[in-house]
């Protein structure tokens, strides 16, 4: 994996696992297996470790422990280093992580990497004048729920409440966004649509809400922070495409959980990930 199995670790003390029993558990971990640490950066306290950084310190691997935006932040900053990442799950919802290691622990990952049975690859990613996504982007009205959902990891009650009635306004009353280039399924949108990278694509699927069931259905799946299990209709993949709001006015767009404003139009391509990450799961699609 490196020359020497030095490894620098990223965390972010406010994501979803990474209380201090946590941190001292995955770094017994490392040690364990023969990693040493050899620097820490705590972001956002912290900056994100450079490549001139990394690279002046001998260090091969970046480990990160931390939620799907703080990943974001520091894969994009390592984009063109020739190190490689580890992706370990330290957020709430752990996107990426399942991607590149599907449902394993995070001590069978740390004992694969260093047996030197992780494979370096640089996954499809979605690419956009907003950033790129590495574990997904939701954009429409109903991406105010990302508010409810960094109410919901604060423990936050009185910014949850205000926060879900503002969700529910938008989402009833908001705007809807459709696919086109090339047009993907309903022509009059959805209040909210969800792309998800893979290798050979950009899977894309619609979420609605047309009756009280249905509807209640999307409120339970969201406030679960789990947009996946809500009624939707699934568009198909693609290698690019344009979402537009149907009436011509800018729109939210969560991108691996981290808010932006999108315009009213935006292309959406797969690239290639910038930086090599590891992986111990074969990539499925």
């Amino acid at each position: 994996m490196t020359r020497n199995n030095d490894i620098w670790l990223v965390n972010n003390a406010s994501s979803g696992s990474n209380d201090d029993t946590a941190l001292a558990a995955l770094e017994e971990c490392f040690n364990e297996h023969g990693l040493r640490l050899c620097g820490r950066s705590v972001f956002p306290d912290e900056e994100l470790p450079t490549p001139a950084v990394l690279d002046a310190a001998g260090v091969g691997c970046v480990a990160v422990f931390a939620g799907d935006g703080t990943i974001n932040s520091l894969i994009a900053r390592l984009e063109g280093w020739g190190g490689a990442v580890l992706v370990l799950a330290g957020g709430t919802m752990n996107l990426l992580y399942q991607r590149l290691h599907g449902d394993r622990s995070l001590e069978d990952v740390v004992s694969l990497v260093a047996g030197g049975a992780a494979q370096r690859r640089r996954p499809g990613v979605i690419r956009s004048e907003l950033g790129d996504a590495y574990a997904g982007l939701l954009a429409g009205p109903g991406a105010s729920w990302g508010r409810v959902r960094e109410a919901m990891r604060d423990a936050n009650v009185a910014e949850l409440a205000a926060g879900t009635v503002e969700a529910i306004n938008e989402t009833l009353g908001g705007e809807m966004i459709a696919c086109i280039e090339p047009g993907l399924g309903r022509r009059e949108g959805y209040p909210l649509v969800m792309l998800t990278p893979h290798d050979s694509g950009i899977e894309v699927d619609g979420y609605y809400a047309e009756s009280t069931g249905e509807y209640l259905e999307q409120t339970w799946a969201l406030l679960k922070r789990n947009f996946r299990e809500g009624p939707h209709d699934t568009l198909g993949v693609v290698r690019s495409l344009r979402l537009a709001s149907t009436q011509g006015n800018p729109f939210g767009v969560l991108v691996d959980g981290e808010q932006a404003d999108a315009p009213a139009s935006v292309e959406f391509k797969l690239a290639a990930c910038g930086v090599d990450l590891l992986a111990t799961e074969a990539d499925a699609r």
